[in-house]
């Protein structure tokens, strides 16, 4: 499994898994199912430096829900990595929610990734990425 990450952050970065973590909450990376509380981790999000979020199968969206969680209501800001059923097309919509890294097999994931960083110019919705709304950049410009 390829990782493609700008944290620094090595492959090998140890994570424990949800449940084996709640009993050692001082780790620094933990390892979601798309089924754990995300809340959970509200007292600790501060000091996380990795939370790795699995996607079983690619039509499963439940770890979108949580990094939309993770980055919007507790506000975490280290990394956020998708591992599992991490399509290439899904990417634009994973890095809105706010993924910045990625665990995939695919053939030519590098490059797609890198297409998926620039693919939108101009968004509609205020996401968990730092793109700025279309609405707000017109009345933004409109103070001006």
């Amino acid at each position: 499994m390829a990782l493609y990450s700008e944290s620094g952050l090595p492959a090998s970065y140890v994570t424990l898994p949800f449940k084996e973590w709640q009993s050692r909450p001082e780790w620094p990376a933990v390892s979601l199912a798309n089924t754990d509380p995300v809340e959970d981790l509200a007292p600790q999000v501060g000091r996380l430096r990795l939370i790795v979020l699995e996607f079983p199968k690619f039509s499963d969206g439940r770890a979108y829900s949580q990094a939309r969680l993770l980055r919007g209501r507790l506000g975490y800001r280290g990394e956020l990595r998708a591992t599992g059923g991490v399509l290439q097309d899904q990417l634009p919509f994973m890095l809105r929610c706010g993924f910045d890294s990625f665990e995939s097999e695919q053939k030519g994931f590098g490059e797609a990734l890198a297409r998926a960083r620039k693919l939108f110019s101009v968004v509609y919705q205020p996401a968990e990425d730092d793109k700025v709304p279309a609405s707000r950049r017109r009345l933004e410009r409109a103070v001006l």
